[in-house]
């Protein structure tokens, strides 16, 4: 029996990269919007873990489905591991993800590329309607460029150099993304999480 799982969010780009890092479990991943629901969960929390806990733990709650959320952002070194927890909302919010990664420019116009270094890092968390949580990380390393490339992905990705692929994270096809991605490196981790969950004692 496939169990259904619930993604806590309608982020695209969210969903496509976790339906294909997930895509040969046997589960039912689906989204708020497929089933009906609509529900804000301020992310109030201080980390990575605290907000995607927060979010995974309402969504379960509210769904009666095990559910499976996430926090992430960039880690710029010489801003001291700015924007962070706050890079969703670099901008205050206001903007689109062109406006962040521009402003986020702007920030470090001036510093030479050696100096630019930075990581995405992603917190999952998975969460029972019983309130059981387990969480796991994923970190991917490179360089921040003076200038976009690539079409691809979302938020930061065209500004993101990998130095060992060459390429931008938007100059990636989704595939190559998720094997070297903050979030294809955690949901790796998740995979082994809800394969406990289907073959354990639990029926939640």
């Amino acid at each position: 029996m496939r169990m259904r799982v619930l993604l806590a969010t309608n982020n695209p780009g969210k969903v496509r990269e976790y339906r294909e890092i997930l895509g040969d479990l046997p589960i039912e991943l689906v989204t708020p919007a497929e089933i009906g629901l609509s529900i804000e969960v301020p992310e109030s929390g201080s980390t990575y873990e605290e907000n995607a806990v927060l979010k995974a733990r309402a969504f379960a709650q509210a769904s009666g489905l095990v559910a499976l959320a996430d926090d992430s952002g960039l880690e710029v070194d010489v801003l001291g591991g700015a924007p962070g927890v706050q890079s969703h909302r670099y901008d205050g919010g206001r903007g689109s993800d062109a406006h962040r990664y521009r402003l986020l420019l702007a920030q470090l116009e001036g510093v030479p590329l050696e100096q630019r270094t930075a990581r995405f890092r992603c917190v999952i968390a998975i969460a029972t309607p019983s309130g059981l949580t387990h969480t796991c990380e994923g970190v991917c390393p490179g360089v921040i460029l003076t200038e976009p490339r690539g079409e691809g992905g979302f938020g930061y990705d065209p500004v993101f150099w990998l130095p060992e692929m060459r390429r931008t994270m938007a100059e990636l096809g989704l595939e190559e993304k998720n094997q070297v991605s903050h979030r294809g490196r955690a949901g790796r981790k998740a995979r082994e999480i809800l394969l406990r969950l289907l073959t354990g004692s639990t029926d939640e």
